[in-house]
């Protein structure tokens, strides 16, 4: 399949979902505000949300995919079909088993994650009623990825990026019907979301003509290698996740507000980053495999550098948009019902911080496949080690003096070293370089973007009055914000030759290998 066609696919589910998302947290915002309520449901949402970046869109599939990718090539279906039933069954029974210690240890947990709720026995004993509700969805979102790598071996990308549909649409339902709304219905939503993506990936794989059953547990040597490649990617993948827990951990212990802020702030900035950056990632990892196995080096090459140029085309100026608009898109989507102006003032400084790290983040998703298809899990865990150090270092101390503006800012911070090392690392071992079209496009799609920003300042003063108006007049002023920006930025883009669009879709729909 053409890069460009799985990008879009994976993307424009993406994109659905991260809408619902935002409706989601819209309604969250609204209903919730930036309460010991809401603090309680995101750190207790913290654990799923870490196994879908663990699993899902990390160090599982990053090992699965290749081997099952290549079992197909060398094997068929019809063994390639075996190894994932034996992974089911040795993967379900270890998910069982944490399940079991994670419903016990709860608290342990929250005081891990949250260690400033202990100061406030109420929210901490509804953040650990809410994390036991939750767990089970942990067991279904991981036995989902390892179905969405079936389908994603086979470049069937649409029906696993559909799934976080799913978690969106079931949060929404009870967030418009639950009365009253308790953190405890949106626990029960979460828990039912993961049951029902893990029977819609079940039926999918059975349409594709290859239905998983479930054998005892045993560990063939397939098995066994699956393992040895993903449990350092596994603990790599942990280490980033940990920053995030160190992020979580030092809000905690800010003042009641400071969890939600950050998570609100997070939410749009993750916008641009699934839709490009996981999207891209995703898509590129089958057929950068295959031309591993190939031994074609510069068609892997070729892949990487396009892969890089599309995600980083839209990120970059994403990421100047948001730190520059951060407060009028703010006020719009969430201020309302009892997420109030201050709650804008707190949070806009949060997204800008996160906005800095955009494009880092996107290159890590899209430079990672580039370890994973030659199964070197290894690297990018010594990588993720060194940027956790990074990261807490920089969480201490500026989360002391700038609060959830500085917890954002050092994880961005530490984004950018893990990037950049990841480039240095395939740099050196000679699996990356640069094209001649890359290294033309780069510094253009940056100078499109500050002019696209210089023009975005403009605006904002001039629709100044409109975005503080009713909400029918602030709905207009901020599309016409975001529609003046992606025009600029087009115009820009298209007067810097940055691609010839018919000639950039030839090139992507190229076929790898």
């Amino acid at each position: 399949m053409a890069l460009l066609r799985s990008v879009a696919t994976v993307g424009g589910y993406t994109m659905v979902s991260r809408i619902l998302g935002f409706v989601r947290e819209m309604l969250v915002a609204a209903y919730l505000g930036a309460s010991p309520v809401s603090d309680a449901f995101f750190v207790a949402l913290r654990l799923p949300n870490m196994f879908r970046s663990l699993f899902a869109e990390g160090a599982f599939s990053a090992a699965f995919v290749p081997l099952f990718a290549g079992k197909i090539a060398e094997d068929g279906r019809e063994a390639a079909r075996r190894f994932a039933e034996d992974a089911l069954a040795v993967l379900l029974l270890a998910l069982l088993l944490f399940l079991l210690a994670g419903e016990v240890a709860a608290p342990f947990i929250l005081d891990l994650i949250a260690p400033g709720f202990r100061a406030e026995p109420a929210k901490f004993t509804l953040a650990v009623e809410l994390t036991r509700i939750m767990f089970p969805y942990l067991v279904f979102i991981s036995l989902t990825a390892l179905q969405g790598g079936v389908l994603n071996s086979l470049e069937r990308f649409a029906a696993t990026a559909v799934t976080p549909v799913l978690l969106n649409l079931f949060l929404i339902a009870v967030l418009l019907a639950a009365r009253p709304l308790t953190g405890q219905a949106l626990a029960w939503a979460v828990a039912a979301a993961g049951l029902s993506q893990f029977l819609w990936l079940m039926f999918s794989c059975w349409q594709t003509g290859l239905p998983l059953a479930l054998p005892l547990p045993r560990l063939t040597p397939e098995v066994r290698k699956l393992l040895r490649i993903m449990l350092p990617g596994v603990f790599g993948a942990g280490v980033m996740q940990i920053n995030l827990v160190v992020s979580t951990a030092m809000a905690s212990l800010l003042p009641t507000g400071a969890v939600s802020y950050l998570n609100y702030a997070d939410r749009l900035n993750q916008l641009p980053l699934a839709v490009l950056g996981i999207a891209v990632g995703t898509a590129i990892l089958p057929p950068l495999s295959r031309q591993v196995r190939l031994g074609d080096a510069a068609a892997a090459n070729t892949t990487q550098n396009r892969g890089l140029e599309l995600a980083l085309l839209l990120t970059v100026p994403a990421a100047i948009g948001l730190a520059i608009a951060a407060e009028p898109i703010l006020a719009v989507l969430f201020q309302h019902g009892k997420f109030t102006a201050a709650d804008t003032a707190a949070t806009a400084p949060a997204l800008g911080a996160y906005a800095a790290g955009l494009p880092a983040f996107v290159i890590v998703k899209v430079m990672a496949p580039g370890y994973f298809a030659r199964q070197d899990t290894r690297t990018p865990v010594k990588i993720a080690a060194l940027t956790m150090i990074v990261n807490v270092m920089l969480t201490l101390l500026l989360g002391r003096l700038l609060a959830q503006t500085g917890i954002a800012m050092a994880l961005s911070i530490a984004g950018w070293a893990n990037a950049l090392l990841l480039i240095a690392g395939l740099r050196r071992r000679d699996h990356f370089a640069l094209d001649a079209r890359l290294k033309r496009v780069l510094p253009r799609i940056l100078l499109a973007a500050l002019g696209m920003g210089a023009l975005l300042v403009a605006l904002e003063s001039v629709l100044a009055g409109a975005l503080a108006g009713r909400l029918p007049a602030k709905l207009a002023a901020l599309a016409g914000l975001i529609g003046g920006g992606l025009g600029a930025f087009a115009v820009l883009a298209l007067l810097l030759g940055i691609a010839d669009l018919g000639e950039l879709r030839q090139r992507l729909r190229r076929r790898a290998a």
